[in-house]
């Protein structure tokens, strides 16, 4: 990056790396084993570089075995060494360097942080980027190439703005936020701590409301906010939208995958996880801990209950009960789905054979 502008004093300031590292220090077996509490089996003075699945990790590389359908590449694995559950301890494999833990999708994720490669980051607002004199930006943020940052928005703390993102008039985002390359942040809209926007995402524009008239459809003025808590991820090219009479509100720690779409007024709770390719309509709720599969859509008006799972590619006409697996266009509980999906396999041997009747006696 080019030398970058201080914020708080308008001077250039040096180019330094927040976060430190490439992630790919070397480590041993040994130093693995003993990062995740776990019990070690053959050489730990086994080097390891970087992480691999089974099939395709070589001898510098660590691997996982977490569950049985990928025993059969642990047999002809090259990799250094491998985390897995106890139930493998003496399977049949190429890896003779293993380290046992209890729960190896917790070591897994504990470890990636370990390997983890950070990209560079320079603090300070770089040349090109726009900000409002009215804009207040916090201590140790970084404003990348030709962001632009609107009146009175306020940036906390440790914020990151990526190239070319925007962030729209009197908007708030609050500590440690990153906006990737060309995300943008419409006007008003309150991000909380350690909201992170990916490339593409858009959140805050006026919903999908028209109502229609003599003159043709006239778009319904928003007055409502939109508002993502702390710790919100929204992926690459999703959409929220701010509210017409009412917040659109995300709730604490939801998670948000590529191409799903808000609409607005919607009130999403905390904890909840939606899947690429999601669409919930205007004024639905989905209560704390929902897991929506891809492709579901969840009808406006709606409520989605506590801890309910909706699968993929579900149509949701009617309310979800709190707890419950609902699949199926339209979407039923999905046990029922199930039974009618098994019913309608057997409909059509039924058939055949009456079908076959119907052919001889036009045939006679």
């Amino acid at each position: 990056m080019s030398p970058v502008t201080d914020p708080s004093s308008g001077t250039h300031a040096g180019q330094r790396t927040a976060g430190g590292g490439d992630g790919q220090t070397p480590v041993t077996a040994a130093d693995v084993a003993a990062l995740v509490g776990g019990r070690l089996l053959g050489d730990g003075t086994v080097v390891l570089r970087g992480v691999a699945a089974l099939d395709r990790a070589d001898a510098t590389q660590l691997s996982f075995l977490s569950h049985a359908r990928y025993a059969s590449w642990f047999v002809t694995s090259r990799a250094g060494a491998v985390v897995m559950g106890p139930q493998f301890e003496t399977a049949d494999g190429a890896p003779r360097t293993r380290i046992i833990v209890d729960k190896p999708m917790d070591a897994m994720v504990s470890l990636l942080v370990r390997f983890h490669r950070h990209e560079p980051r320079a603090t300070g607002v770089h040349p090109t980027a726009v900000v409002a004199d009215t804009a207040t930006i916090g201590a140790g943020v970084t404003i990348d190439p030709h962001a632009v940052i609107g009146e009175d928005v306020v940036i906390g703390d440790g914020c990151w703005i990526g190239a070319n993102a925007t962030v729209g008039a009197g908007s708030t985002l609050g500590r440690d936020v990153r906006l990737h390359a060309n995300a943008t942040v419409y006007p008003f809209t309150e991000l909380g701590d350690r909201v992170v926007l990916h490339s593409g995402a858009r959140v805050g524009r006026e919903g999908f409301g028209f109502v229609p008239q003599a003159a043709g459809l006239v778009r319904i003025p928003h007055a409502g906010r939109c508002v993502l808590e702390h710790d919100v991820e929204i992926g690459a090219n999703s959409c929220v939208d701010r509210g017409s009479v009412d917040d659109t509100i995300i709730g604490a720690g939801t998670k948000i995958d590529n191409l799903v779409q808000i609409g607005h007024n919607v009130r999403m709770g905390r904890m909840c996880v939606c899947a690429a390719q999601v669409g919930v309509a205007g004024s639905a709720r989905i209560e704390d801990g929902v897991q929506l599969g891809g492709q579901a859509g969840i009808g406006g008006h709606l409520t989605v209950g506590a801890r309910a799972t909706v699968a993929g590619q579900a149509g949701v006409f009617g309310d979800v009960p709190a707890g419950e697996v609902w699949s199926g266009y339209p979407a039923r509980p999905h046990k029922e789905q199930l039974r009618a999906q098994a019913a309608l396999a057997r409909l059509a041997r039924l058939i055949r054979p009456l079908e076959q009747l119907l052919r001889k006696e036009q045939d006679s």
